[in-house]
């Protein structure tokens, strides 16, 4: 039941959000011998920290009557370490105050400070920023603290990580020194307890329970990986989960783009975040993700910083964090208010020790094993499609109208393989991947991705003997655009709407790239596969002067690693005959000849 004595506006905005309960972090804020105190809270991201300090300046802020008053010079200042975490306080600061008239001020990076100042203008209750902004309007005059009564630095580590120490001094410094500060962080290094001895008075020490041991909801897996197949077991893991929303952490922005290419090119709805993105791109990545256009955010520790996705079920890290605090961090992006989900750590073999090391700091027991192979996926695509709901739902009659001219049209097999065709066609295709835990697989056995001298020939999945009658087509993307059979031949199948065993050679050359195609699935690949959207990859049939279309024969190659031959001189050159100055022939007083390179005698 939720605490009687906590403000009753902000429980009434709770009940309609569909609150039957208080986290743990947040009934220990609320409880009535650290009421009025100043806060040292240390909780994981994800326990419901907003709302608990939410509730907390309520406390301090609200009247007998629940009401804020008039909005004027403002009452608190939230300090967050990342615009996206900042504007996410400010949403959910603006529902939960929304019954008692509070007026919520947003002050972030990236934003026009003018359009700021004008809101500061009007007044505002609670005012939500990032250090750097929060300081420079300060200095500027545009917001006035002298009238605070509370200060939040949330998650007060980042803060620290990210270089604001000087900035947080700063602004607890300006404020009065009778207000109330609450501070919240995962983690309580040395640092923030030397803050919180400095600007706190009498803090009471709160800490969730369970900090230690991470998120409960949360289930923890290790993958071992081979480190050249990350990206196609990434979208082995997007596939088997087939969440709602994903994301997917790498180290730096380089990986984060080539990533992003990696998935958009196999088919997945997926965006990115790094820090070279301006604010606007930001925003249309995350609103893409929350409103369902996008399922997957691709993107890097610092710019993923306080994000928040409401049905973020998987979390898969890339690239292995460097600590148990960022692990922690990135982890608690899912599993959050109760909702289950699963964190993804991929170790390649040399990186298994510091793997473990840093799960048991974290308080992690992982469950190991390989990547999902593709056979794995594909049954649990049938499974998926046998379960559709479409299959088991009522019929309207429209559905039954149809259903009916495609039974005169066609057998009841021709119509269950079409089924089959359309529900694999809008998947992504599972990818071929290693164990490297399994001694059976050898991995210095496999072939070595994207040949670099000559053209480049990816063979099917599958070895079988000659291809057969087949038809050439030509893909306008070559070596000098990163072509490489192993994203190459996922977009061919989804393209065209074929399988890898109708697919022969793939050849790659400087500017473009040739695919062999099954004759008898030569038509229907190109009714599908020429028709190209912007931004996708053009292909084109192969023609053939003067030859079969149809059996267009590969094209030859030269020979890898070629040099050029040079033509042999004729004859020897002859060694030049330099004259001798013998000291005996030299006539006398003639001057010895000079050498280059000798120090010139000074006279």
């Amino acid at each position: 039941m939720l605490l009687p004595s906590s403000p009753s506006p902000l429980m009434r905005a709770l009940s309609e959000r569909g609150y039957d309960d208080l986290t743990p972090v947040q009934k220990q804020v609320l409880a009535r011998e650290v009421s009025g105190r100043d806060l040292l809270v240390s909780a994981q991201t994800g326990s419901g920290k907003t709302v608990a300090y939410g509730l907390a300046l309520g406390e301090t802020l609200l009247d007998a009557a629940g009401s804020l008053g008039q909005a004027a010079k403002p009452l608190a200042l939230v300090v967050a370490p990342t615009r996206e975490l900042a504007l996410q306080v400010e949403r959910e600061l603006v529902w939960l105050y929304a019954k008692a008239q509070g007026r919520v001020v947003a002050c972030v990076g990236g934003m026009d400070p003018r359009a700021e100042r004008r809101r500061l203008e009007l007044g505002a209750h609670i005012v939500v920023g990032t250090p750097g902004r929060l300081r420079d309007h300060i200095e500027r005059g545009a917001l006035d603290v002298s009238e605070l009564k509370a200060v939040v630095l949330d998650e007060a580590d980042e803060m620290l990580d990210l270089g604001f120490r000087e900035e947080l001094e700063f602004i607890l410094e300006t404020t009065p020194a009778g207000r109330r500060t609450l501070l919240f962080s995962a983690t309580l290094p040395e640092a923030i307890v030397q803050i919180a001895r400095r600007f706190q008075r009498d803090a009471a020490r709160v800490e969730a329970a369970g900090h230690a041991g991470g998120h409960a909801d949360i289930e923890h897996r290790a993958v071992r990986v081979h480190p050249r197949e990350i990206g196609n077991v990434v979208v082995n893991l997007l596939r088997q989960a087939d969440a709602p929303a994903a994301i997917v952490f790498c180290a730096t922005r380089e990986a984060v783009r080539r990533l992003h290419a990696t998935l958009s090119e196999r088919g997945f709805d997926a965006v990115l975040i790094s820090g070279e993105l301006g604010q606007a791109e930001r925003n249309r990545a995350l609103q893409a993700l929350r409103d369902g256009r996008a399922r997957v955010c691709v993107a890097t520790d610092v710019a993923a910083r306080g994000i928040d996705l409401p049905n973020l079920g998987l979390v898969i890290h890339a690239d292995l964090p460097h600590d148990a605090e960022i692990l922690q961090h990135r982890s608690g992006r899912t599993g959050r208010a109760g909702r289950k989900g699963v964190s993804v750590l991929l170790v390649p073999a040399s990186r298994r020790r510091k793997a473990e090391t840093m799960m048991v700091e974290a308080g992690v027991v992982p469950v190991w094993s390989g990547p999902p192979t593709a056979d794995e996926i594909r049954a649990l695509d049938q499974q998926r499609l046998l379960g559709d709901p479409a299959l088991t739902e009522p019929a309207t009659d429209e559905d039954l109208s149809l259903a009916r001219i495609l039974m005169a049209m066609s057998s009841q097999e021709q119509i269950a393989v079409a089924l089959a065709r359309l529900h694999r066609a809008r998947l992504p295709a599972a990818e071929e991947v290693a164990d490297p835990g399994d001694r059976s697989t050898s991995f210095r056995d496999r072939p070595e991705p994207g040949h670099r001298a000559g053209p480049s020939t990816a063979e099917p999945a599958e070895r079988r003997g000659p291809f057969g009658a087949s038809v050439w087509f030509r893909l306008a993307v070559g070596r000098k655009q990163n072509a490489d059979p192993k994203w190459l031949l996922p977009m061919i199948c989804r393209r065209g709407g074929i399988t890898r065993k109708e697919i022969g050679a793939i050849r790659i050359f400087d500017v473009e790239s040739k695919v062999e195609i099954a004759a008898d699935a030569a038509e229907g690949f190109a009714a599908s596969a020429l028709r190209a959207e912007k931004g996708d990859v053009v292909i084109s049939r192969l023609d053939v002067a003067g030859g079969d279309e149809r059996r267009a024969p590969a094209p030859r190659a030269r020979p890898p690693y070629a040099k050029p031959a040079y033509a042999a001189p004729a004859q020897p050159r002859e060694k030049r005959e330099r004259p001798r100055h013998d000291r005996a022939e030299r006539p006398a007083g003639q001057p010895k000849p000079f050498k280059h390179g000798a120090k010139a005698r000074r006279t």
